[in-house]
């Protein structure tokens, strides 16, 4: 059973910083690329950042600049530092984690399967 369990969302005025935090478990950090998607209302899930294993990063064009992903290998966590935050990055975040395993219902990106989700966290910009 592959558990994404994220925290740090809430509300900050724009121009304002949120850190993301997502903690899974040794397997699935190790074995999974990871990343955070995000959902606002009436729109589709979109991609915002991926890490892979070794520390590889990719940005959507939106959070280029602005934000930074990275990994905590001691404690199975990725991280999403949020900067300059705009009235359009409000949104639902998700971290997900990427599975090569046929058969899962996904979301592809760059070159990646996103089949695990955590619940999600609000983040607010006002």
């Amino acid at each position: 059973h592959v558990q994404l369990v994220e925290s740090g969302g809430g509300s900050v005025q724009a121009g304002g910083s949120l850190k993301l935090t997502c903690t899974t478990s040794w397997d699935v950090f190790s074995s999974c690329g990871m990343g955070w998607y995000r959902q606002a209302p009436g729109k589709e899930r979109e991609g915002v950042a991926r890490i892979g294993y070794l520390g590889t990063t990719t940005y959507a064009d939106s959070a280029k600049g602005r934000f930074v992903i990275s990994q905590d290998d001691a404690t199975n966590t990725i991280h999403l530092h949020m900067n300059s935050l705009k009235l359009e990055d409000a949104a639902m975040y998700y971290c997900a984690a990427a599975s090569p395993e046929p058969g899962l219902e996904v979301i592809r990106k760059w070159g990646w399967s996103f089949a695990y989700w955590g619940q999600g966290t609000q983040v607010t910009v006002s």
